[in-house]
């Protein structure tokens, strides 16, 4: 009986949902890491050693198509990678003084940031859905952050860990402004080193120094910077046949493992803060919900093109 009932569970989850899932359980475990590596490292060398792994990882992929490389690309690679650098660089400084698993919910907020600095920036106003995210999002934040929670007395660490959400909703949406104009590849490895290169040239004003040799550096730095560029890859395969919905559903997930590892090595949330979390979660897969006027909408836009 309870074979059979394993046997259903799982056969609801088709292979590229499963890596998914995999993915999001590993993504959930780097805080943790990279909270420890700043006990030997400071934030911007570890940015710049962690991006320069992963530059290296997929430009020796993609040494055949970056004779291709345009101007165009070049410059779309440096705003994105601009942003990577203030979104990673600013989550990694929020590192130091907060839990891991309390970033991995701050900076989950970029989902719902998302359709925020649309409307910001580019005058796009969000959906209902997206507003209701937007809403969730703010509500748990105030209940996630402050020593007794529901305040807007935010630490240094949280106010950097929100911006860099703020970072990371940008390169989102700068993403996919050059979607479909470029080679992804190329852009990719151009992003990545214009990542690490900034962030070893902001150790400069930061006052920042060298660390001296360290495996654990080392191998955290490198583990990240090859898991990145295999996720990266696994993420491409698996979503050609996963919906974006339903990836997202999956992608929601990741604080929630950050959360139970940050459990694991002894972190504790004050039950105020574990509702602001759980808030943080519903807010993600709202924001990325569509009303049934958006789904017929994209059906019949769908039946058009197919015509």
């Amino acid at each position: 009986m309870t074979t059979s009932t394993s046997s259903a569970l799982f056969s609801r989850f088709s292979k590229a949902e499963c890596v998914l899932v995999l993915i999001t359980m590993i993504w959930g475990a780097t805080f943790i890491l990279v909270q420890h590596a700043m006990t030997v490292s400071g934030p911007m060398f570890f940015v710049g050693l962690r991006f320069a792994a992963a530059a290296l990882v997929v430009g020796l992929f993609s040494l055949r198509n970056l004779r291709g490389l345009t101007l165009f690309e070049l410059k779309a690679g440096a705003f994105i990678g601009t942003a990577i650098m203030f979104g990673y660089g600013l989550q990694t400084i929020g590192l130091q003084t907060i839990l891991s698993s309390q970033s991995a919910f701050i900076t989950a907020l970029y989902v719902p940031f998302v359709p925020l600095l649309q409307w910001l920036v580019l005058g796009r106003r969000p959906g209902l859905m997206p507003s209701i995210g937007i809403m969730l999002a703010f509500a748990g934040l105030m209940l996630l952050t402050g020593p007794a929670g529901a305040s807007l007395n935010f630490s240094p660490g949280e106010i950097a860990t929100l911006i860099g959400a703020i970072a990371i909703a940008a390169e989102i949406i700068l993403i996919s402004a050059y979607a479909g104009q470029v080679d992804v590849r190329r852009v990719t490895v151009v992003q990545l080193a214009t990542a690490s290169l900034l962030s070893f040239l902001l150790m400069v004003p930061m006052g920042e120094s060298l660390p001296g040799f360290s495996w654990l550096l080392l191998f955290i730095a490198m583990g990240l910077g090859l898991t990145s560029a295999v996720i990266q890859l696994a993420m491409n395969w698996a979503q050609k046949s996963v919906s974006p919905t339903r990836a997202t559903l999956i992608y929601a997930g990741e604080p929630v493992w950050a959360g139970v590892i940050g459990r694991i090595a002894g972190e504790r949330f004050p039950p105020i803060a574990m509702l602001g979390a759980v808030l943080i979660v519903a807010a993600v897969i709202v924001s990325e919900m569509k009303t049934r006027q958006q789904k017929s909408t994209g059906r019949s836009e769908l039946a058009r093109e197919e015509r």
